[in-house]
């Protein structure tokens, strides 16, 4: 994973390869960095298909919301608990094979997405699309740093997360607009048909690999490295942080769609979906996090984010469109800033594996997705929008009680206490 997040989920190959330094045996730069950036858009367009649509959906399949929320929480947790298995397929088979496999999976599920005939059907066929979708994020920072001088590797990523930012953005106004129109299943197809052309430019784009080498399926490696992060007490603060700001994240933005269809707001779906170019908050803050780990350290930066997501959470149990809108600003900054702050800082940590270390990051951040999402919709079937925040009120409690401990636990590093006689 890279020391540099604009706000995307972090992305680890299998392995921390070396930089190819010889013009020779690198491809085009621009060939490569478009390539990403198609295929980063197609990635979290498809990933988060369903989030602006689930008041569509619930109407449709006369379901409650945390329901319907399961279309959006079985897709992210099963790329959750198939990304360390395909980064490992990846070293034995290559980085471009498997991206081509994953998306070609992933583009044809979506195309039949809106032939769902119920929504156990739908939720199936998600959780095959998330264990597809997760061969891209298992593949793609490998792909890059083996493939491209190290000069280049920089804005290779920042493009590439640019392409996840603006998926992600994209996919949630497409079918917000669309549904509006001609309904969720149209909204479906919309999104299946950009995705199915971003899948093409990445192909056609992709330069075939020539500093791939396959290395031999090692599972018990794996499993020794994996058991060595899990037993690093700052790595599993870092894993436990990232999956409480992405909880929030989650459950704000999977329950958002229906406080702000009903009343006193009655917002049109168009609307309510175009709410996520807020997103464009979050790339600059999570860039900008960098700037504020240099100025207030790591944990005032994360103390700084937790402070602001929860100013935003109260903001939004307002009656006042303008005052939720602004919280959602707010949770959106303070998010993306914790999660670049913590993200950046496992590859820093980690000392070796780190791939796997950044694995295992995102992980536990999409772990966090999937129960934000599903726990935000019960809380509000059951109490309304304030139960969701209070629920994400808590998260963040917790995530500042971690800090706090880290902080203790830096200061008596810092002063040991000395023994006594």
């Amino acid at each position: 994973m890279p020391s540099v997040d604009t706000g995307a989920p972090v992305t680890s190959g299998a392995s921390a390869p070396p930089f190819p330094e010889s013009p020779a045996t690198s491809p085009s730069p621009r060939r490569v960095n478009l390539a990403l950036f198609a295929i980063g858009l197609a990635t979290f367009a498809l990933l988060f298909s369903t989030q602006a649509l689930l008041p569509a959906l619930s109407a449709d399949f006369a379901v409650t919301p945390d329901q319907a929320s399961w279309t959006v929480s079985a897709t992210t947790m099963a790329l959750a608990l198939s990304v360390l298995p395909l980064s490992m397929l990846s070293e034995r088979f290559g980085r471009r094979r498997m991206m081509t496999v994953s998306v070609s999976v992933a583009v044809g599920v979506a195309l039949l997405l809106p032939l769902a005939p119920d929504l156990r059907t739908l939720i199936a066929l998600r959780i095959v699309q998330g264990v597809a979708i997760a061969g891209i994020p298992a593949s793609a920072m490998a792909y890059l740093s083996e493939e491209l001088p190290r000069k280049a590797l920089i804005g290779a990523i920042g493009l590439f997360v640019a392409g996840n930012s603006v998926g992600g953005m994209t996919g949630r106004i497409l079918t917000g607009w669309v549904a509006e129109g001609w309904g969720w299943r149209a909204a479906l197809l919309a999104v299946a048909l950009l995705a199915l052309v971003c899948a093409v430019a990445y192909r056609l784009l992709a330069p075939a690999p020539r500093n791939f080498s396959p290395a031999p399926l090692r599972p018990a490696h794996l499993v020794r490295v994996v058991r060595g992060h899990l037993g690093t007490p700052l790595l599993r603060r870092l894993y436990l942080l990232g999956m409480l700001f992405m909880s929030v994240f989650g459950a704000i933005y999977t329950v958002i769609g229906y406080r702000l269809v009903a009343e006193p707001f009655g917002l049109s779906q168009g609307l309510v979906g175009s709410i996520f170019v807020v997103y464009l908050v979050g790339t600059a803050s999570s860039a900008g996090a960098g700037r504020m780990v240099g100025r207030f350290g790591r944990r005032g930066t994360l103390y700084v984010a937790i402070t602001t997501t929860a100013v935003g959470l109260l903001l939004t149990t307002a009656g006042s469109l303008a005052a939720v809108l602004t919280g959602l600003v707010l949770i959106t900054a303070g998010f993306f800033a914790g999660h670049a702050t913590a993200s950046s800082a496992v590859s820093r940590t980690a000392t070796e594996g780190r791939a796997q270390a950044s694995a295992l990051y995102q992980m536990a951040y999409y772990l966090g997705a999937s129960l934000g999402g599903t726990l935000g919709a019960l809380a509000y079937a059951a109490a309304g929008w304030p139960a969701t925040v209070a629920l994400c009120g808590a998260a963040l409690v917790a995530a500042a009680g971690i800090t706090l401990y880290a902080t203790r636990v830096a200061a008596r590093a810092a002063n040991p206490v000395p023994a006594t006689a």
